[in-house]
């Protein structure tokens, strides 16, 4: 692929993967927490969290974008004090895009792991809570194993709204090659130029091979988990 890419298409291909597996990864706790407390949870202000979780899907990227960048920018709020406190900085940085493409990806993870725990008949996780386990031991040994394959399509659908993320990310991060330039901002970029139809094209294509990569890992994940959860059931 390095042969087939420039240096300036390869490093936009890994800067995406890159961005799209660390928004995933640090993510997914989060969302199995919020899907649980969606699907399981009675509490005040529950509909307001469910709003709140899938405003990013309504909201013009744009919009998210700008938000991100006035609560994260370095005069921000929260990005004033990560500066001061720790010296870091997330607008026009690669981990700006890590949170970019997180905010825009969670709403399809807690939703994707959410169908899957409200899936989970409650009467099993009854019985073993009146055999005495503790809650979060019940979660961990009955909830969890059963809602494995919803956890993955999630985190499948998360990377590769990740690794397509592109409004928010450049409103938030901007555009710079080799430090902000995802892939989706490269074919923009590309576009703009004439003549530069052939890198465009060629970003497509490894887009949509690596969009397609990851369905069908994940197809292939959720089919062993639920073999493997077939098995020991059997």
């Amino acid at each position: 692929m390095t042969d087939w890419l420039s240096p300036e298409e390869w490093q936009a291909v890994a800067l995406s993967l890159k961005v799209a597996g660390w928004a995933t990864l640090l993510s997914l706790p989060l969302g199995l927490a919020v899907a649980y407390a969606l699907a399981r949870g009675r509490f005040p202000g529950k509909e307001l969290l469910n709003g709140l979780v899938h405003l990013p899907l309504i909201l013009p990227p744009v919009v998210t974008g700008y938000l991100l960048l006035l609560t994260f920018g370095r005069r921000g709020p929260v990005g004033a004090l990560l500066d001061q406190w720790f010296g870091f900085v997330l607008a026009f940085r690669w981990t700006g895009a890590v949170l970019a493409a997180a905010v825009m990806a969670f709403p399809l993870m807690v939703r994707a792991i959410r169908l899957a725990i409200e899936a989970v008949d409650p009467k099993l996780e009854e019985a073993a809570a009146t055999l005495g386990a503790p809650r979060p031991w019940v979660f961990a040994t009955v909830t969890l194993p059963l809602i494995l394959p919803g956890i993955l399509a999630g985190a499948v659908l998360a990377f590769a709204k990740s690794m397509g993320e592109f409004g928010a990310t450049i409103t938030f991060v901007s555009n710079i090659p080799g430090q902000t330039q995802t892939l989706p901002s490269a074919i923009h970029a590309f576009l703009q130029v004439p003549g530069a139809e052939g890198s465009a094209l060629r970003l497509v294509l490894v887009a949509i091979a690596v969009s397609m990569l990851a369905l069908l890992l994940s197809e292939w994940l959720a089919r062993a988990v639920a073999r493997r959860i077939g098995a020991r059931d059997a």
